[in-house]
């Protein structure tokens, strides 16, 4: 394994290789450089060493009562025809549905090569501006869902939650399983109590299944929350353990009403093309959220 000083060198390299003028010449090999370069700048990080792996992902609805939980929805949506044109499996872990089909909140389980590292970056608030279906008088409205996107663990080495940090909650389980398993107390809420992360796991047949996948979520997240500070600390920074779901912290907007666009606020990528957006192709938003 190169060491970082080695890792450095050869970033130096590359990128002064891109400074030339013929870089373009030959674009085949000039975009193998580029990704090159990438996968370097996240190895360096250690950030990097998931990102060829599934990704767990949980959306929640914010400020806008059923606007927004119809909005989690939408995103829900948009995200499963995204991974259906990746060819990636996706299992639901936990859901809370309102009584109009939207979520309060929902976990997706994801398989698929590199499903965290593409998926890493659309953690964050969305922001949807609409006429409400939910409003008689026909009213624009907006309404905010917060996305959070962790790494899928199989056996974490980074991290390690000392039993005593742990609060156990256990309730029957909601989602599908038939009523032998609704009947048990098979669904497990986890507590860090430090931080005070949480995870709900219902979609195993057992309770120490659930526990077990619960546990390795939470270090997953926990995982994910260290990387942050110490990036934002490498950098002179501060970051919120909370984000607020609500105006001033959205990473991207969808406009419905009085016009039609959505813009990300980081990468500055927008389109007027909405419905191929919310129809899962998102792929000019994910190319320019790598170089986040």
């Amino acid at each position: 394994m190169a060491s970082p000083e080695e890792i450095r060198t050869k970033i130096e390299e590359l990128e002064a290789e891109m400074a030339s003028a013929d870089f373009w010449s030959d674009k085949d090999r000039a975009q193998g450089k580029i990704r090159e370069l990438q996968d370097l700048k996240n190895e360096l990080e250690g950030a990097g060493k998931y990102d060829k792996g599934g990704a767990v992902m949980t959306i929640f609805s914010g400020a806008g009562g059923d606007d927004a939980e119809d909005f989690s929805a939408m995103l829900m949506q948009m995200y499963l025809k995204l991974f259906d044109k990746k060819k990636w499996g996706y299992k639901i872990v936990h859901q809370n549905e309102n009584d109009h089909g939207g979520y309060r909140n929902i976990t997706l389980d994801i398989d698929g090569k590199s499903a965290y590292g593409i998926l890493k970056n659309e953690s964050g608030v969305h922001r949807l501006v609409r006429v409400s279906p939910f409003n008689a008088n026909e009213k624009r409205h907006t309404s905010f869902s917060m996305v959070e996107v962790i790494p899928k663990f199989e056996k974490p080495d980074e991290v390690k939650i000392p039993p005593e940090d742990l609060k156990v909650e256990l309730s029957r389980s909601s989602g599908p399983g038939g009523q032998n398993v609704n009947k048990r107390e098979t669904a497990v809420r986890l507590v860090h109590i430090p931080t005070n992360l949480a995870v709900h796991v219902e979609s195993e047949r057992s309770q120490a299944q659930n526990k077990e996948k619960a546990l390795l979520m939470l270090e997953a997240k926990l995982y994910k929350l260290l990387e942050e500070e110490r990036k934002a600390k490498e950098k002179g920074m501060y970051i919120s353990k909370t984000t607020q779901i609500e105006w001033g912290n959205q990473i991207r907007s969808y406009v419905l009403h009085p016009y039609k666009m959505v813009k990300d606020h980081r990468t500055n990528v927008e389109t007027s093309q909405v419905e191929k957006v919310l129809n899962g192709d998102l792929d000019e938003f994910l190319e320019a959220e790598k170089n986040l």
